[in-house]
């Protein structure tokens, strides 16, 4: 019996409004958001332009201040696209609440490349692939020397199965971060997309050097040893895999799934039954719902 497994994509998608976040908490340079009645009279929700520029063309100095005043309103929505985004709420909540801040605080601040990498990671998270290479490009056109920038954008291309792609942007990121070990990680998962598993597994391994708690890249070295056949390697990934996610209060659902399954096809079935039964950190309704992704990822034939 051969198993093909599944293997644990961490998008990197779900975590770039919560690094922006986390970028202005610790600057502390944002102001509180003033009432939005002074700057939608110029501005609407989804677009639009300074309506008064016009008339203020020959005060340049009230001019200037007022973009100050309006970029400091963007930085706020912003942040506040943010908070929403970091607490990872549905597509319709994102769409509807965060999107639109994003959007506005992008024409209120276009110079600000964090708010375009903001707004391109909300595009991200919901799957709207153009608008977010296009907000990201804008970001890295800003800030060319940001390296998370150029992680999301790969994380675009590999969500479109654009694997090669992904992998050199990932490249071009780590130029820049050498130790991300989530940039290590995405990396990793491109190339083992593309059928390259050595050097899958050394990005794997590099990820763990960086952080020696990071489970998943544990979990896809166990994945790729399955695949070729050490199951006996595979198995002590997994548990290994687990360990760690445990010591760190992570759901364990995908490496214990994983690792029964292989228990059951080395014949250990009644180990693999009470592993499978016993779903740590994850509701029954979760583990169902993983059960069914199982049987979808896992390929089983005679």
């Amino acid at each position: 019996m051969t198993v093909k497994l599944f293997f644990h994509s961490l998008r990197r998608s779900f975590k770039l409004s919560e690094r922006l976040f986390n970028v202005w908490q610790r600057g502390g340079s944002v102001p509180k958001r003033i009432a939005l009645v002074s700057i939608m009279i110029g501005f609407s929700l989804y677009g639009g332009v300074i309506q008064s520029a016009n008339a203020q063309a020959l005060v340049p100095h009230t001019l200037e201040l007022d973009r100050k005043k309006l970029e400091q309103q963007g930085l706020s929505l912003a942040q506040e696209a943010a908070q929403i985004a970091q607490f990872q709420p549905t597509t319709d909540m994102i769409q509807q609440m965060a999107l639109p801040r994003a959007k506005l605080a992008s024409q209120l601040a276009p110079k600000n490349d964090k708010v375009w990498f903001l707004l391109g990671g909300l595009y991200l998270q919901t799957k709207n692939f153009d608008n977010a290479a296009s907000a990201l490009g804008r970001a890295k056109s800003l800030n060319p020397k940001n390296g998370d920038i150029l992680f999301a954008l790969g994380s675009v291309y590999f969500q479109q199965e654009q694997y090669q792609k992904a992998a050199e942007y990932y490249q071009s990121g780590l130029r820049l971060k050498p130790k991300d070990p989530e940039g290590w990680f995405d990396l990793a998962n491109a190339n083992y997309m593309l059928g390259k598993h050595p050097e899958a597994i050394s990005q794997y391994e590099k990820a763990i050097s960086q952080n020696n708690k990071f489970w998943p890249a544990i979990n896809n070295i166990g994945l790729i040893l399955y695949e070729q056949g050490d199951a006996s390697g595979a198995i002590k990934q997994w548990e290994e895999a687990i360990n760690k996610a445990e010591a760190t209060k992570q759901p364990t659902a995908e490496p214990q799934l994983a690792l029964a399954v292989a228990l059951y096809a080395k014949g250990e079935r009644q180990k693999s039954i009470a592993i499978g039964e016993n779903p740590v950190g994850h509701s029954v309704h979760l583990y169902e719902v993983l059960f069914l992704r199982l049987q979808c990822f896992f390929a089983v034939r005679p």
